[in-house]
């Protein structure tokens, strides 16, 4: 068993070492694409008159990123060493990379943006876990306003018509207030507003979570430098019984 399981180790290590390597250098590449695809995909619709010149360079950067995102998956997939596994536990990667090819759901290509941001923030913030949800929840917030406003906005009984109301909608959405005042009516509107409701439990959960893990360890701090005290004080105490009983001792030898 020993023979076989050190050299599959001496096999994985290094795959492992160039994947990471791999996501290491694609870290801030990978950052500023994102970034150049969500101002492509904001732009025609935060600017309903922009032209159609500037509209055909938005829809080509926005489908360059999205390739860019589709070789990081590949090279990821290529360097892993359990393949099998790798496809198991990047299943929404993969749908994310496969699906936009149709075009009613391109807009999943914000949600490759937003993995790829996630992978970013992650590495960067090192455990930062209110701050990087913090600046998730903005991304996703504004994203999602995004989407259901270019729904939204083609439809003439819809109540988002513009930027602030949609934002307005995606906040009261996401924090599951849920004031009714706007609403998405297309299919594609109600499926963002599905994925923001989803989105708002489980940011609320990882909001409690992070709350009750502080607190946990707060007290186990507390009572750990309690201990400490409590054992330096005990030591204390025995060098000087230690000490008593040697003199106690002295003494009893110098009386006989």
């Amino acid at each position: 068993m020993i023979g076989i399981t050190a050299p599959a180790r001496a096999t994985i290590a290094p795959d492992r070492r160039e994947t990471q390597m791999w996501e290491k250098r694609m870290e801030w590449p990978l950052t500023g694409v994102a970034v150049l695809f969500l101002g492509a995909y904001a732009w025609p619709i935060l600017q309903p008159s922009l032209g159609s010149t500037g509209r055909v360079w938005c829809e080509v950067v926005t489908w360059l990123a999205w390739g860019l995102f589709a070789l990081d998956y590949v090279v990821r997939l290529v360097q892993s060493p359990d393949k099998p596994r790798f496809l198991r536990r990047h299943v929404l990667d993969l749908l994310v990379i496969v699906l936009p090819l149709l075009r009613p759901l391109r807009l999943l290509r914000l949600v490759a943006m937003l993995n790829v941001l996630n992978r970013t923030a992650a590495l960067a913030l090192r455990g930062r876990v209110v701050v990087y949800f913090v600046g998730a929840t903005a991304l996703i917030v504004f994203c999602a306003a995004l989407a259901v406003l270019e729904a939204e906005r083609p439809i003439e009984e819809a109540g988002i018509r513009n930027f602030p109301d949609a934002l307005w909608w995606a906040i009261t959405t996401i924090t599951t207030v849920g004031y009714g005042d706007r609403y998405p009516v297309s299919g594609t509107g109600r499926l963002i507003a599905v994925g923001l409701m989803v989105a708002g439990i489980a940011l609320l959960g990882v909001v409690t979570a992070t709350f009750a893990s502080w607190l946990v360890r707060r007290v186990e701090e507390v009572e750990a430098a309690s201990q400490t005290v409590t054992r330096a004080e005990i030591a204390e105490l025995s060098r000087e019984i230690a000490e008593l009983r040697a003199a106690l001792a002295a003494s009893e030898r110098k009386e006989t």
